[in-house]
């Protein structure tokens, strides 16, 4: 458990939040802060047991400034299933694809928050956090089919969520590409939909200024050559329905 901080100029600051799980059966998850003029808003914060520690250490880091957005890349148990202690102990507004506006409450939504879950559209959105817009970009089927991330212009930091997700290294930032594919492809080769999707994603995202690409799970990439890398990697993948249909057969029976 530590914090990194991705960047800071004296007015923004990016704060990596890493692995406050610790050991476990649970998968390694980051939790990422972003603070702009005193105002703050928490990515993917988690589920319950990390949450008093990820609240915490958020308070601590704002000082005496406020918790604006909680952002929620899509529905998974790792990112929403402490969704109702976050806007029960803060006046944050909560964002997630509004394909997931319904679901989200099966994990204990009080009535009293419910209605400061707000659904992000298809195409996505611009968040103002203390004057600086934060872009709220599509990134569907990367694994859910309501899926979105984040891109910083300050820091010219891109938040992937399960995009780039690495499990079983022990380094927080990837510096031999090659040799950090073994801990990326198994994950991507079945949890992303499909090489179509990855490379209308490759396309999109290359109209961006990305420094770091920071995914929710594992490693960050930091710098042009390695951010290119991982976006050349993700554009020539096949993953998913083009591996998954010749795996699709009825199991041997008596």
């Amino acid at each position: 458990m530590g914090n990194t901080v991705l960047f800071d100029d004296g007015v923004h600051k990016n704060i990596l939040l890493e692995d406050f799980a610790g050991s476990g059966t649970a998968v390694q998850a980051n939790q990422h802060l972003i603070i702009h003029n005193g105002k703050g808003v928490i990515l993917d914060p988690g589920g319950h047991k990390i949450y008093s520690k990820v609240l915490s250490e958020t308070m601590a880091q704002l000082g005496g400034g406020t918790l604006e957005f909680i952002f929620l890349s899509h529905q998974d148990p790792d990112i929403v299933a402490a969704c109702n202690g976050w806007l029960m102990t803060t006046d944050a507004t909560a964002y997630c694809s509004e394909l997931w506006t319904r679901f989200v409450p099966h994990f204990g939504l009080d009535n009293l928050v419910a209605d400061r879950l707000i659904g992000i559209p298809d195409e996505g959105m611009v968040l103002d956090l203390g004057g600086c817009p934060l872009l709220v970009i599509p990134a569907h089927f990367m694994h859910s089919c309501g899926n979105h991330q984040i891109y910083d212009p300050a820091s010219k930091i891109l938040y992937t969520g399960d995009l780039g997700a690495s499990l079983g290294q022990d380094y927080i930032e990837v510096s031999d590409f090659d040799t950090h594919l073994q801990y990326m492809e198994g994950f991507h080769k079945r949890y992303i939909v499909s090489n179509t999707i990855m490379r209308a994603w490759a396309a999109m995202v290359r109209n961006l200024d990305i420094e770091v690409i920071a995914p929710q799970h594992g490693a960050f990439f930091r710098g042009k050559e390695m951010v290119n890398k991982f976006i050349d990697w993700c554009e020539e993948l096949q993953c998913g329905i083009d591996l998954m249909a010749a795996k699709m057969a009825i199991p041997a029976h008596g």
